[in-house]
């Protein structure tokens, strides 16, 4: 299976799992020039930008720790110019969420909210 291909079974485990705790998906692969998010999904307090980390089982490197400052700084950018475009009272979140494949199946996701923020960037919100 191709990387996007499994970029693409992780996000849709993902979608899956916030739509079930009650999220609203928003938009799915926001990009602009030098970045992406993921998904970007809402539950009426908060805007959540997730990365989706794809990963097979015992893969050397977790999906928490391939999201570098470098990462985070291209997430935390292009979540600047989503919020620039569709201004919000939301509280902008950025989350992420590791996903274990096997077999091209999600079968563990760990969700981690409030994964890091704007601290140490110069974006306003």
């Amino acid at each position: 299976m191709n990387r996007r291909k499994i970029g693409t079974v992780g996000e849709d485990a993902v979608c899956a799992y916030l739509t079930a705790r009650g999220y609203r998906i928003v938009r799915r692969n926001f990009t602009i020039r030098g970045g992406e998010v993921d998904i970007i999904a809402e539950n009426g307090t908060y805007l959540a930008f997730v990365e989706v980390k794809a990963r097979k089982a015992n893969s050397l490197v977790d999906g928490f720790s391939s999201v570098t400052e470098r990462k985070r700084g291209f997430i935390i950018r292009t979540a600047a110019a989503y919020l620039y475009q569709h201004p919000t009272q939301l509280q902008p979140r950025f989350d992420i969420a590791a996903v274990t494949l096997e077999q091209n199946t999600a079968v563990e996701i760990d969700y981690l909210e409030h994964a890091f923020d704007t601290t140490g960037y110069n974006v306003i919100f």
